[in-house]
């Protein structure tokens, strides 16, 4: 039986949501990636920054869009060293500038993609997957790649059925 990793960044606290900021309790992303495990089993894996992002929304995505521009890899709480024992890789994260927080390709860089299933998963507010897919092509090298889902923020709380049945198509 195939084993699946999952890992996620997610924001909780204040959040564009609809049109607004709004404040959350619980992560967009967080919420699709436990579906994703409720769904396929697995194991979760959060990804953390060891200097946190501004609590406020707007200084955040300024933030997240000079990491961008720099190509910064913000240092982490902790890192998994080691895939070997997963077949699939979920890679879960909020749609920042286009792509995945900068964060999450720390975490990435530091892996062997070798043989693995790569998937991602975005959740995002009218950008959809953005550049995600061709970002995670250039950085896990050697990896085949299982379809991408993006999840729109706001419906994240409702889409289990949605998110459940792409993540069993990814690993069936």
């Amino acid at each position: 039986m195939a084993k699946n990793l999952i890992l996620y960044y997610s924001r909780k606290g204040e959040n564009y949501v609809n049109g607004s900021v709004r404040n959350l309790a619980k992560g967009n992303t967080e919420i699709a990636a436990e579906f994703i495990e409720k769904t396929v089993g697995g194991d979760l894996f959060e990804i953390e920054t060891v200097k946190p992002y501004a609590a406020s929304y707007m200084e955040c995505i300024d933030e997240a869009k000079k990491e961008l521009r720099e190509q910064a890899r913000p240092e982490l709480k902790k890192y998994i060293e080691d895939i070997s024992d997963y077949d699939n890789i979920f890679v879960c994260g909020p749609c920042w500038w286009g792509t995945y927080p900068m964060a999450v390709f720390s975490q990435l860089e530091k892996l062997d993609f070798n043989g693995k299933k790569v998937i991602p998963l975005m959740t995002h507010e009218g950008s959809g997957l953005g550049g995600s897919v061709r970002d995670l092509q250039k950085i896990c090298q050697g990896a085949s790649f299982g379809e991408g889902l993006a999840v729109h923020g706001a419906d994240a709380a409702k889409s289990l059925k949605t998110v459940a049945s792409w993540a069993k198509k990814q690993v069936g």
